[in-house]
């Protein structure tokens, strides 16, 4: 039976929403750095994953907490930044001193040759550590975008205005939208007491 969508249309992924499901994806990549150096910059900076996977290990070397890099966006070719966080220093240092990979590779080199990871390899590697961890639902490399901009707004309170312009959409609606916004949660405010 095949499984796939008919051509054309769009399959939603869904962000990670739960802080205990993060600490356990994180928890099962412990032995893998290239992974999960992969997994907390995409939850830390909400880029897409074609533009993390882009990097280079001599762009990134070096960068302390609190450091940037001025990216360009492979979609919108707009300019754009990764932020060094103490969470992403961490797992930049632990994984280029475990793998001491050379300036002008990969930071996330395929194992195959020496080009980086693809998408879709990335993609399979997302799906693997939700189902590790028994998380229902559709997840993907976008998953990781998506989980970013879930839990900088639950858990920080961000608005969908500076969201929709770290994301570079049109619109906060458009933000609101891509962060799969539920009813239960607009019925929700209706409980507020005025």
């Amino acid at each position: 039976m095949n499984n796939h969508p008919q051509k054309g249309s769009s399959i939603k992924v869904e962000p990670i929403r739960n802080l205990e499901d993060i600490k356990a994806i994180k928890q099962l990549l412990q032995d893998k750095p290239r992974d999960l150096l992969l997994f907390i910059i995409g939850i830390n900076n909400g880029l897409r994953i074609g533009d993390i996977l882009k990097l280079k290990v001599k762009q990134v070397q070096g960068l302390r907490s609190g450091d940037t890099l001025r990216i360009r966006e492979q979609k919108t070719g707009k300019e754009n930044v990764l932020l060094i966080n103490k969470s992403v220093h961490k797992a930049l240092e632990r994984y280029l001193e475990s793998a001491q990979p050379d300036p002008e590779d990969y930071l996330f080199k395929s194992k195959k040759g020496s080009g980086p990871l693809t998408v879709s390899a990335a993609n399979r590697l997302v799906k693997s550590w939700c189902k590790a961890i028994n998380l229902r639902g559709n997840y993907g490399t976008h998953s990781l975008r998506k989980t970013f901009g879930y839990i900088q707004r639950i858990k920080y309170g961000v608005g969908f205005e500076v969201l929709c312009k770290r994301f570079s959409h049109s619109s906060p609606a458009v933000t609101m939208r891509y962060l799969g916004i539920e009813d239960k949660e607009v019925n929700g405010i209706l409980m507020n007491e005025i």
